[in-house]
């Protein structure tokens, strides 16, 4: 059975190696440099966790917003007609449905020209799943025609348009003139504007009535090329959803998307930047841990001869390797203690006080986002303790194997 180890004598030892030594200062240089490495890597660590996880959600929020929570499209024509919104009204009552057209445009006015993708909707219906979309029709002007439409804000500044002015849409469809034929074209009234603070939306993305669609592009009524989905628990929603598609024959037909699949590959790259920028950090700390070992190596060969005569005196080797590792480990945990201490006070700074500011026309956000997760922060901890005790158990051990005999012979 192993002798257990004198507390008192390992703890009076390690705060004397901890002091400072007259004779030996760069040992104590040393462990502070370690300490210090240990504090900047964890606050440094925090910081950019947070950073890119706030910006994450940021990006989620907005992608969300103009993303519908499922989208159902079909793959044959005549599937999303206005029996399936019937039908999926009566079995998921909870949640809201807005069927819509779609269709590519070319829109004009004067000189100016861009592209943009035309929704043809109910606009009380989408109000209800679109919280974008409502936000605009109480700025509307309540325009009566079927032809009216709302643009987003940096569209119409773009165009040169405002509110109550007219917009020419031009569509791929082909009208006759005399003997040729000419790209469909009609003219819109601005009934209102949104801004959904992503610029590739409101430069993109033009809602109008379906009575236009029906009306000018011959869609017929009820056969719609999409529905798109609110709901609060959109993951589970989607399963229920494909079920009872399935049950009703209609899985082939229709495809049931998420707005979190509409983005996958965005928030996959977001998602690998955040685990490689959290590896490189964490090579801070890797450094500094070298720091740690050299400082308990250095410590070991300047008290070779105090650890000999303490081996002399009946102090165990465990009682020696202890010695070592706890100092190592005490310098280790003081530094993620202060990194932490000093992580949490820089994010409070940074979300309190401008000091970095964004191009809001840019990100869509001006103010710099920071979230740490727990799981963030249970990482950053376990991942630098980790790398603490690896670093105290070599100079443990090489303590522990000095030979008093050897040591105290050659004195």
């Amino acid at each position: 059975m192993a002798t257990p180890s004198n507390k008192a004598f390992v703890n009076k030892i390690i705060k004397h190696y901890l002091k400072y030594d007259k004779d030996n200062p760069f040992i104590f240089i040393s462990s502070i440099l370690a300490f210090l490495g240990i504090t900047a890597g964890v606050m440094v660590l925090m910081l950019a966790m947070g950073i890119m996880h706030g910006t994450q959600e940021e990006f989620k929020k907005r992608l969300f917003v103009m993303n519908y929570p499922l989208t159902i499209t079909p793959i044959i024509y005549n599937a999303t007609n206005q029996n399936l919104v019937n039908k999926l009204k009566e079995e998921f009552p909870k949640i809201e449905l807005s069927p819509y057209y779609t269709t590519q445009v070319i829109s004009k006015s004067g000189s100016n020209v861009n592209g943009s993708i035309l929704y043809g909707i109910d606009f009380q219906k989408e109000a209800m799943i679109n919280t974008v979309f409502k936000k605009a029709l109480e700025t509307s002007e309540h325009i009566q025609s079927r032809y009216k439409i709302v643009t987003g804000s940096i569209l119409a500044e773009e165009m040169g348009v405002e509110k109550n002015q007219k917009l020419t849409l031009y569509f791929s469809e082909q009208q006759a003139i005399g003997f040729g034929s000419m790209p469909l074209q009609k003219r819109f009234i601005i009934d209102s504007t949104f801004k959904s603070g992503l610029n590739s939306y409101d430069k993109a993305i033009i809602y109008t009535t379906h009575q236009a669609f029906q009306k000018v592009l011959k869609r017929k009524v009820g056969l719609y090329d999409g529905i798109h989905i609110y709901s609060k628990d959109e993951k589970k929603d989607k399963e229920r959803i494909e079920a009872f598609l399935k049950k009703n024959g209609l899985k082939k037909d229709l495809i049931v998307e998420g707005w979190w699949e509409q983005n996958r590959s965005f928030f996959s790259a977001m998602e690998m930047e955040k685990e490689a920028l959290f590896l490189v950090l964490l090579l801070i700390i890797l450094v500094a841990s070298l720091n740690i070992i050299s400082s308990l190596l250095m410590t070991v060969m300047s008290r070779r001869s105090e650890i000999a005569l303490m081996r002399t005196l009946g102090a165990t080797k465990r009682e020696i390797k202890e010695i070592f590792f706890k100092l190592g480990t005490i310098i280790g945990i003081s530094g993620i203690i202060a990194g932490t201490i000093l992580g949490f006070i820089s994010m409070w700074v940074l979300t309190t006080f401008p000091i970095i500011s964004l191009a809001e026309d840019v990100y869509g956000f001006s103010k710099l986002p920071i979230n740490l997760t727990l799981t963030d922060f249970i990482s950053i901890i376990v991942g630098t303790f980790v790398i603490v005790l690896v670093s105290s158990i070599y100079p443990a051990r090489k303590a522990s194997s000095t030979d008093p005999l050897t040591v105290l012979r050659n004195e």
